[in-house]
């Protein structure tokens, strides 16, 4: 539920709004307001009529219910666009954001090429997986503390800030501590205990949405992170499971549209995982700019024949730069901008 307050509400007046709202047993998120403050009342569904006293204290205006299944998430009860400051870079505001880097982290000399690839061609962050989910247990897993060191190298090196991938809640201290950005992957989105984790980890998250799940199931998870206090949230729309075998996914671009509409939170694409061919990153990258996205995620490697994984889906330095110029027109189009 949300409480508004009325117009020139006091300082005490909203204070004891929000001390009558957690005495009821209910978690308030305050919003201030250039003209008045509103007051998100968070809690069980069941208790939500008790709420409705709240609404007779002085400087309460009026209280409604929040009728989306997703409270934090909405933009019933946050109106403005959420501006996520990741490492020093801001996502969500006019300017476009581009991650960039490999699947996976390899070697250090592969990082670190990457990581200067990305970075001359305008890219503002790093993304690389030192922990990997793969499909085959034979699969490379990852360097896990050894790659989080290599991208702290290459961060070092470059001023990139670093986005790396999550999977168990027993490292979220660890990967937390040399993250700018933790990734929630497609297959842990509705992992709940790490939701929760990286919660409490209060630094910034970017969650993608899981192979088959709807907007508000994907909504509903950034709700997890968001209860827990951390309201740095950024979606990543990356492709859904679906009959089709000339893409990887179907890369569901509709859905920024649609997450736009119903949520504050700032929203990235990722072509790569979304086609799983090189061959259409570059013509999905524009789409997803045009659709109105707050800017991608590609993968890009120096030698993607050689890559230990998704090399197929990974864009040269050379196709990575060319696209970085061919968004520029397509941002301007829609009324965003570049800084590269």
């Amino acid at each position: 539920m949300i409480i508004v307050m009325e117009k020139g509400a006091s300082q005490e007046q909203i204070q004891a709004a929000i001390e009558r709202i957690e005495s009821l047993g209910f978690i308030a998120h305050p919003i201030i307001g250039v003209e008045r403050t509103v007051i998100g009342a968070i809690g069980d569904e069941r208790d939500k009529p008790m709420l409705q006293q709240v609404e007779n204290m002085p400087g309460v205006e009026r209280a409604v219910p929040i009728l989306q299944p997703y409270k934090l998430a909405s933009r019933e009860l946050h109106h403005e666009r959420s501006m996520i400051e990741v490492g020093g870079v801001q996502v969500g505001g006019e300017l476009i954001r581009v991650i960039g880097g490999p699947c996976s982290v390899e070697t250090p000399e592969s990082i670190l090429a990457s990581a200067q690839a990305v970075k001359a061609a305008g890219g503002h962050m790093l993304r690389g997986g030192a922990y990997k989910p793969r499909t085959s247990p034979y699969s490379f897993q990852g360097h896990r503390e050894e790659g989080l060191k290599m991208l702290q190298a290459a961060k070092e090196a470059t001023g990139l800030p670093i986005v790396t991938e999550l999977m168990d809640p027993r490292n979220c201290e660890l990967v937390a501590r040399y993250a700018d950005m933790i990734q929630i992957g497609a297959r842990n989105m509705q992992n709940f205990q790490l939701l929760t984790e990286v919660g409490k980890a209060k630094k910034p998250v970017l969650l993608k949405r899981g192979l088959a799940a709807t907007i508000t199931e994907w909504l509903q998870a950034a709700e997890y992170i968001l209860s827990e206090g951390n309201p740095s949230v950024i979606l990543c729309e990356r492709g859904i499971r679906s009959f089709g075998t000339e893409t990887r996914n179907v890369l569901d671009l509709a859905a920024v549209a649609v997450v736009k509409r119903y949520s504050h939170l700032p929203v990235l694409v990722d072509p790569s995982h979304g086609t799983g061919d090189y061959h259409y990153v570059h013509a999905m990258s524009l789409a997803a700019i045009a659709a109105g996205a707050d800017g991608i995620m590609v993968e890009v490697h120096f030698d993607p024949q050689q890559a230990w994984s998704d090399g197929s889906q990974s864009l040269r330095p050379d196709k990575f730069a060319r696209l970085m110029n061919d968004l520029k027109p397509i941002a301007k189009a829609v009324g965003r901008a570049v800084d590269w």
